[in-house]
């Protein structure tokens, strides 16, 4: 179930049963030169249909800019600063908890995401309980990062070992594929490929990483792959909900 295709009476009838729901989160933002600047938020949300489609769990919006600040030298990328993003999500959670949302489970795209989602998720505690939203005390957050699920990291580095590389990755660009078959790109890459600097300012980002790649060898992937990938990510996914649903009960 997709919120936004939902009518009110279906959500105050979902909440009945169930007050948990799913919000994947990505990125605008940079991918290469053959990756999509959508990749962060696509990968993000087929994932999170597919776990809401295998749990019956309904799925939010996907929150489509994220925070890419040091991506920002490469035209078409978009970002969010950390302090607006905490304020977003704040402002999501607080409404939805409100209706009687409790459980929360973020499927993220994007590993800029992480540390401003772990902070936000403290202010929307503080915020709900300030409130005094009723049951608020039972509200549970979670970030869960579908390109570190086990099975999807141990695959990446069967099929492309140290070509994987860290972004533009050959496994979330092989998802876009499989997603978006027609919106394949192809360009010639270069050899030399940045790795191993540590993120700075965005101008500093684009001298150390200049065709935006860290390490990555996005040539590698396939629709087939991006299957894969998708399939394992769902399976996994899945379980994680169920256990994060069931701990709350």
């Amino acid at each position: 179930m997709l919120l936004h295709l939902c009518t009110w009476p279906e959500v105050e009838a979902y909440l009945q049963e169930s007050q948990g729901i799913i919000l994947p989160i990505g990125s605008t933002e940079q991918h290469g030169p053959t990756g999509l600047i959508g990749t962060d938020a696509i990968c993000a949300e087929i994932i999170a249909k597919g776990v809401g489609e295998a749990t019956q769990a309904l799925v939010g919006p996907t929150i489509n800019v994220g925070m890419a600040l040091h991506h920002t030298a490469f035209p078409g990328s978009m970002s969010l600063r950390p302090s607006t993003l905490i304020l977003v999500i704040r402002d999501y959670l607080v409404s939805l908890s409100r209706a009687g949302f409790r459980q929360f489970f973020f499927i993220n795209g994007h590993g800029g995401n992480v540390a401003t989602l772990k902070a936000a998720f403290s202010e929307v505690y503080e915020a709900i309980a300030d409130l005094q939203i009723p049951n608020g005390d039972r509200v549970q957050c979670q970030v869960n990062n579908w390109y570190m699920c086990g099975s999807v990291y141990r695959h990446a580095k069967e099929l492309y070992g140290d070509q994987e590389g860290s972004h533009a990755t050959p496994s979330e660009v092989a998802v876009t594929q499989f997603v978006y078959p027609e919106a394949i790109k192809q360009a010639p890459l270069s050899p030399e490929v940045g790795h191993g600097h540590p993120i700075y300012s965005a101008v500093d980002f684009r001298r150390n990483y200049p065709d935006g790649r860290m390490g990555s060898n996005p040539a590698l992937a396939t629709p087939e792959h991006g299957k894969e990938f998708y399939d394992l990510a769902v399976t996994e996914l899945v379980e994680s909900y169920r256990k994060f649903i069931g701990s709350s009960l």
